[in-house]
């Protein structure tokens, strides 16, 4: 067993708080995991990303080779896109279709949809607004996880305990917000891949 996933986004997004519950649920799992991440310039909007190299054997190099991601977890389209060189021709986009619109010429939404589209295996899910319909926007990149949780070699309840571990010390309230964002995020995947 080995998954190579790729979390892209923007900072502030979760990212790290995505990685940190994968984390969990590997050590829950008896896995190995290796994790780079480059953090940018996120306390400004900047690109996040972190590799996670997921596997039942020890991990030699913490960093995804092109052409080698399982899933590319983008919490944003344009990142999503920036990262396509890394997925496999196997491998499965998982990406929210809100932009986080940092820069002046962002590129057209549309466009970058159209692009994801061409691929042979995505889910492109509106988590935003998953999020915001469960109770908290902010819960989107636990849609995200939710979302790519069918093509982790996870059990989803070892990411539930993770997400319960993560979270906790934020009190229950908001725990069971993150588990009904992961599990409204992992049913619309179930549906729609």
């Amino acid at each position: 067993m080995k998954t190579d996933i790729i979390l892209a986004g923007v900072g502030g997004q979760g990212i790290l708080s995505i990685a940190s519950i994968l984390g969990e649920a590997v050590l829950r799992e008896g896995l190995f995991l290796k994790q780079a991440e480059t953090h940018g310039m996120s306390q400004r909007g900047g690109a996040v990303v972190s590799h996670l190299r997921i596997s039942d054997a020890a991990v030699a190099a913490d960093l995804i080779p092109k052409g080698a991601a399982d899933i590319i977890l983008s919490v944003e389209p344009m990142e999503a896109l920036r990262y396509l060189p890394f997925l496999s021709p196997e491998g499965y986009i998982v990406t929210n279709t809100t932009p986080f619109i940092n820069v002046p010429n962002y590129p057209d939404v549309e466009k970058l949809m159209e692009e994801i589209r061409k691929q042979p295996r995505f889910v492109a899910i509106d988590a935003d607004q998953m999020a915001t319909e469960i109770g908290n926007k902010r819960a989107s990149n636990m849609v995200m996880l939710g979302a790519a949780a069918p093509f982790i070699d996870i059990e989803p309840e070892k990411i539930e305990a993770g997400i319960e571990s993560i979270f906790k010390r934020k009190g229950e309230e908001v725990v069971e917000l993150n588990l009904k964002a992961f599990r409204a995020g992992y049913q619309f995947a179930l549906k729609n891949r």
